[in-house]
């Protein structure tokens, strides 16, 4: 079945480079076998910076589209002192992953600013300030768009500043350290919490919350979701699980709630942590659940630790799309060319970024452009990022 919808796909394939641009200013790799995939990608969705500097390091990073419309938002913020990345896993439409984009990081920037510091409550009054100024716009512009009360995104943000890592999480985008362990072997750590109703703890933790509703998560279409609805138990957006105002007319019959909640189904609230870097801490990697979905943690650190730094964002795309192929029998090379839309049959959009971490640059004053980067739609310029 599913080669021959590759086979109509291909035939009816128009070049989508309009839609997404290899950035190659940076390609050092020379990995042959890369480089040609790199090429082969090139007018497939795929969207890359191969190797650029941070306060700390390297990073690297990586998009691929498979939505009609892309629906996952992502930047890094260098600067002197700090690095930020961000990553925003869009469901129901990109309005509220292009919001957080466009506000999240600047939010944060204000109140570390305020402060003189980055800390979890900082990183969590920066989550709310966002989710208020969602909501707020929700509220402008139902009445034209009700849809608009739907849509969300899963929120993923890490900062490195003076020498400790502060993270905070919404939904099932992931951070995963890698670290030398015993006989310097590269060992994966998950840093985040999955928020997902696929897993028993969250379900225990709906129920818990919502004792009185029996239908708080039930299994429909093969998974466990929350109302039969959705599977993220937190997000930034999806107002009409958290206010009975947004309520949606029972003419969408997808977001349908039998009766109006009482109280918020789904959360703003993040999980956070914080991890003093240690000598043993070399990378870190920040992806939307579509890479999860294709690679362990293991693997993945494994594959960081194992090539080049330069494009081992993209390889590690490579590696999910030739794991998506092969559970839909097909040949990666049929899978490049099915265009967006039919392409999340097969996989989801996947955003990657690894954060290389030298530890001789934790110590060390290191000048370093103040670089704005945001994934996919390719915007580069400076940025603001100082926190004193």
């Amino acid at each position: 079945m599913f080669s021959w919808l590759a086979r109509i796909t291909l035939a009816c394939w128009r070049p989508v480079s309009r839609y997404a641009r290899m950035n190659k200013d940076n390609n050092n790799s020379n990995n042959d076998e890369l480089e040609e995939d790199s090429s082969s990608l090139s007018n497939s969705l795929l969207w890359c910076r191969d190797l650029e500097k941070h306060s700390y390091g390297d990073f690297s990073y990586a998009v691929v589209q498979a939505n009609e419309i892309i629906e996952d938002y992502s930047q890094v913020e260098t600067g002197n002192d700090a690095t930020f990345v961000g990553v925003y896993d869009g469901h129901g439409g990109p309005d509220a992953s292009r919001f957080i984009s466009d506000h999240l990081f600047q939010n944060l920037l204000r109140l570390a600013q305020a402060n003189g510091t980055i800390s979890e409550d900082i990183l969590r009054s920066a989550f709310s300030a966002t989710e208020d100024g969602f909501l707020t716009l929700v509220r402008r512009t139902c009445g034209i768009k009700p849809l608009i009360a739907a849509i969300g995104s899963c929120c993923l943000v890490g900062v490195i500043w003076r020498g400790t890592l502060y993270i905070a999480n919404l939904g099932d985008s992931r951070a995963v350290i890698g670290y030398l362990g015993r006989s310097n072997k590269i060992v994966a750590e998950q840093l985040t919490k999955d928020h997902n109703a696929s897993i028993e703890e969250v379900r225990q933790e709906l129920r818990s919350l919502h004792p009185d509703d029996s239908h708080i998560v039930v299994m429909k279409h093969g998974a466990w979701r929350i109302k039969g609805i959705i599977q993220v138990s937190r997000s930034i957006g999806d107002a009409y699980l958290k206010r009975p105002e947004f309520s949606l007319d029972p003419s969408f019959p997808r977001f349908h709630l039998s009766e109006p909640i009482r109280q918020p189904v789904l959360t703003a609230e993040p999980s956070l942590c914080t991890r003093e870097l240690k000598p043993s801490d070399k990378f870190l990697i920040f992806a939307s659940d579509g890479l999860w979905e294709h690679l362990t943690n293991q693997q993945a650190v494994e594959i960081v630790y194992n090539y080049p730094r330069a494009g081992i964002a993209r390889r590690l795309i490579k590696t999910a799309l030739n794991e998506a192929a092969r559970k839909r029998e097909m040949r990666y090379e049929d899978l490049k060319k099915v265009d967006k839309g039919i392409r999340r049959f097969f996989h989801d959009d996947i955003t990657v970024v690894v954060v290389f971490i030298d530890h001789e640059s934790l110590s060390t004053k290191m000048s370093v452009p103040e670089l704005s980067v945001r994934g996919f739609v390719d915007t580069i310029g400076p940025s603001n990022f100082n926190i004193l």
